[in-house]
């Protein structure tokens, strides 16, 4: 069985369930253009794609509305949306047994490096991952492949033994641009259907699975 000895991590969906912080950072932002959505379950859309793409895809924001959209998401966001989520249970041990297995951990996420670090420390696993990677605030790098990208030119990293994973579209996409295996996870905001469609090259369905995947049983 194929195993990989440096792993990329998605963030919100893979290891926390991020979904109040954000869709509550949505709604609030579309509130403030007499958008009204009263079901957070309707966001879920919103979570992994670049943010400001979202609101042009979904919502039918110009690029300018778009971008004021952003500023109002991020003004919820910072102050309170970036608490409201939770560690999924097993990620934790996951991440210990991965480390002590001499792994190499990365996180490859669309959301904003300071506001991934800054949860991935109020969880305290920051201390697992040699690199966090996100896009940048001022707009740049928010597309999948290129906080990949980055990651790996930065590093140095042997694509043939590096894995992604992640539980949206745009995870298995984004690695596939630059001919990494993509484990899917299902307990996250992707259908299986989703994951395949896009190329997955396996899918799993809880963290226990991914645990065994990764430690090759």
């Amino acid at each position: 069985m194929k195993t990989w000895q440096t792993v990329l991590f998605d963030l919100d969906g893979t290891l926390t369930d991020s979904k109040p912080g954000i869709t509550r950072g949505v709604q609030y932002a579309l509130d403030q253009f007499d958008i009204k959505v009263d079901n957070l379950d309707d966001l879920e859309v919103y979570i992994g794609p670049p943010l400001l793409d979202s609101f042009m895809n979904f919502h039918g924001l110009s690029e300018v509305q778009a971008q004021q959209a952003l500023t109002h998401y991020r003004s919820y966001y910072t102050t309170r949306g970036i608490f409201e989520h939770s560690v999924y249970p097993g990620v934790p041990e996951m991440l210990r047994r991965l480390k002590e297995a001499g792994k190499i951990l990365y996180v490859a996420t669309s959301k904003p490096t300071p506001f991934a670090r800054q949860m991935l420390e109020k969880d305290e696993l920051d201390s697992f991952f040699s690199g966090i990677y996100g896009c940048f605030l001022d707009g740049r790098r928010t597309a999948k492949a290129a906080v990949i990208e980055a990651v790996l030119t930065e590093q140095g990293l042997d694509k043939g033994d590096t894995v992604m994973v992640g539980d949206r579209e745009h995870d298995v996409i984004g690695a596939k641009a630059h001919e990494l295996a993509v484990i899917g996870v299902l307990y996250g905001y992707g259908s299986e259907k989703e994951l395949t469609d896009a190329g997955a090259t396996e899918v799993v369905a809880d963290v226990k699975a991914l645990i065994n995947r990764l430690e090759g049983k």
